[in-house]
């Protein structure tokens, strides 16, 4: 009775998600539609923050410095008190390319009380930037950009009236570690923020992917800047419903960024996520307590059921394991993976529980939302 129970929960909750939560499985957003050209392309400066990051900096840089943008264009690089050489390695891929004088590295200022470091840096950025660009082209420092990247961002925000306009880079996805668990990121980040949602004005639903993100800047000045938003640990999604409430937003998969961080482990992938899963909980354990079980009811009852149960309960926890695969095989031809890997959903998202239940365990521990050697999870939101 109890399994019969269960497996209908585990069902229904599958229908919802297939058929009612936006198509978000769907992976449908994307920036391959052809937008026409504005008739004037607005300048443009694009504000990079790097922490250690010697590694990657180089190609980053150097994807950004070759744009093959009409408009004005410029490259700040926030250097968050670097110690391996990010700066002197982005100077000198500056200066390979010939484009040393688009280059504009700025040494930030101490980390302020009450600021995340990647925003405190961002924001000085943006100041530097000044009142000329009308966009600003926010990016990570591990994020390589194609040569024509930034003409369609801002094509598309011009013909869309968009405010802000964000790309969810594509992840580094070679490693057997990231086969397994990258491509089910990208679909958790999406069924919690379905795309199509995050566009739609009539919906509060908003998101944006803080690898490649285009936002107007005077809207952004006029939403409070990135001050109003200074505690957030998911810097980007923060910006997304602060930018909505100024106007349209988009967001879609690419091929045109790519991320260049790889993760060789489990574990490094873990930590990452693992950086922010509590924060996302608002750090509240009652939410997290509701988070692990709605896990285990919609993605490891099913298996169990099937494998385990009987009569109806196995029947209903089969089909439910057949609609999880079938939610995640639009995202594995994404990443030209094996349709295979969607059988095993329900033990990756065993391992996204446990990333999240250690999330709060670091929270608690006072080391939570660690990055580079900072703990930043306890600025919390008002």
């Amino acid at each position: 009775m109890i399994a019969t129970a269960v497996g209908a929960l585990a069902l229904a909750a599958w229908a919802y998600l297939l058929a009612a939560r936006g198509g978000f499985w769907l992976a449908a957003d994307r920036d391959d539609d052809v937008l026409p050209a504005p008739a004037e392309w607005p300048a443009v400066a694009a504000v990079a923050p790097a922490r250690d990051e010697v590694e990657v900096i180089g190609e980053s840089i150097a994807s950004l410095l070759a744009q093959d943008y009409p408009g004005p264009f410029r490259v700040i690089l926030v250097d968050d008190d670097s110690s391996d050489g990010t700066a002197e390695a982005a100077q000198a891929a500056a200066e390979r390319l010939g484009a040393a004088g688009r280059l504009q590295i700025l040494k930030a200022a101490p980390l302020a009380a009450g600021w995340t470091g990647k925003l405190s840096a961002m924001a000085q950025g943006v100041a530097a930037a000044g009142d000329g660009p009308k966009y600003l082209l926010l990016t990570d420092a591990d994020i390589a950009h194609a040569p024509d990247n930034l003409r369609n961002l801002v094509a598309r925000a011009e013909a869309k009236g968009l405010v802000l306009a964000s790309l969810m880079a594509k992840l580094h996805c070679t490693t057997w570690a990231e086969r397994m668990l990258i491509p089910a990121f990208v679909l958790f980040f999406q069924m919690l923020f379905p795309f199509r949602w995050a566009a739609d004005p009539k919906r509060k639903a908003a998101a944006a992917a803080g690898g490649c993100m285009l936002a107007n800047r005077a809207a952004l000045e006029a939403a409070g800047g990135l001050a109003a938003i200074r505690t957030a640990i998911i810097d980007d999604c923060a910006l997304g419903a602060l930018m909505k409430r100024q106007g349209r937003i988009w967001i879609g998969l690419t091929d045109r960024a790519r991320s260049i961080r790889p993760y060789l482990t489990l574990g490094e992938i873990g930590r990452m996520i693992s950086r922010s899963a509590y924060a996302q909980l608002d750090y509240s354990a009652l939410i997290l307590a509701g988070t692990l079980a709605g896990l285990a009811l919609v993605f490891l009852a099913p298996a169990a059921l099937a494998l385990f149960a009987s009569g109806p309960a196995r029947l209903m926890g089969a089909l439910a394991w057949l609609a999880m695969a079938l939610c995640f095989q639009p995202m594995l031809r994404f990443y030209r993976l094996s349709p295979l890997w969607g059988l095993g959903l329900p033990a990756i998202a065993s391992l996204y529980a446990a990333f999240t239940f250690q999330s709060a365990l670091d929270v608690w521990r006072g080391r939570g939302g660690m990055w580079k050697g900072r703990a930043q999870a306890l600025a919390r939101p008002a």
